[in-house]
């Protein structure tokens, strides 16, 4: 496993500080949240995409994933525009993959959008990483959307471990149904599974030891990012008291 975190977690940071939270704190990269408050979004030109590349590279860090806002199930979402120019940004910054929310139950039209921009995915060698989220937050719902388009090179699983499991689904039952689509991981603690709000890894409800234990005996070796959503949440501790803990946990879990 290699250790990125997002900057959700740093409200009002910008990329350079991001950085510099990102490489003290010994992570391998970063998970950046496409916004304009971020400062790393579509509307970039290449100027400005260049900069954002160069600056996480010269700091040893790569870029994790783009997390971004498209909601692909949703009929009131304009979907396959603006994550095609997600996925454009990506391979600017040299980032493998685009989060996508499903933001919908309508798995024909998720289904649909993932087949209409896999063409340029493949082309750009960047994927779509479907987490499990708002109307599909299990394994199960999205490995269902998965499976109905049918494109495994150009679309992938993100496994937030918040959610399935705050839906009644186990860690064991969501990565055996993610299974061959898991690409990415999302790590957080949280009160409990009707009170979400962050604790520190360890502190709170989410089954992170089981997570850890069922990713280890699988032989994941892809990201762990640390979401820590102190954007939503602002009285929550800053993002560098969080990360010892989740560093701690990748080394923990880390295939041998």
């Amino acid at each position: 496993m290699r250790l990125a975190v997002s900057t959700l977690g740093m409200p009002g940071d910008g990329l350079d500080r991001a950085v510099e939270i990102a490489v003290a704190a010994g992570c391998a990269g970063l998970e950046l949240r496409l916004h304009p408050d971020t400062g790393v979004h579509a509307g970039l030109d290449e100027a400005e995409r260049a900069s954002v590349r160069e600056r996480v590279a010269a700091a040893g860090l790569e870029i994790a994933a783009l997390a971004g806002y498209t909601r692909i199930c949703a009929a009131d979402d304009p979907g396959t525009p603006g994550l095609l120019a997600d996925l454009e940004l990506a391979a600017d910054l040299g980032a493998p993959g685009v989060r996508v929310f499903p933001g919908g139950d309508d798995l024909d039209l998720g289904a649909r959008r993932l087949r209409e921009v896999a063409p340029r995915a493949l082309e750009l060698g960047v994927r779509v990483l479907v987490e499990t989220h708002d109307a599909l937050p299990t394994g199960r719902a999205v490995a269902a959307l998965l499976e109905r388009a049918a494109l495994p090179e150009a679309t992938a699983a993100l496994w937030d471990a918040l959610h399935p499991w705050r839906h009644g689904e186990a860690p064991a039952e969501t990565l055996d149904r993610l299974g061959p689509w898991l690409a990415y991981v999302q790590i957080k603690d949280a009160v409990s599974a009707a009170d979400t709000t962050p604790v520190p890894l360890g502190t709170g409800s989410v089954p992170l030891r089981e997570c850890g234990e069922l990713l280890r005996t699988a032989g994941y070796g892809g990201w762990v990012s640390l979401e820590w959503e102190r954007t939503w949440y602002p009285r929550v501790a800053p993002v560098e008291e969080i990360l010892p803990d989740a560093s701690a946990w990748v080394a923990t879990y880390a295939k041998e």
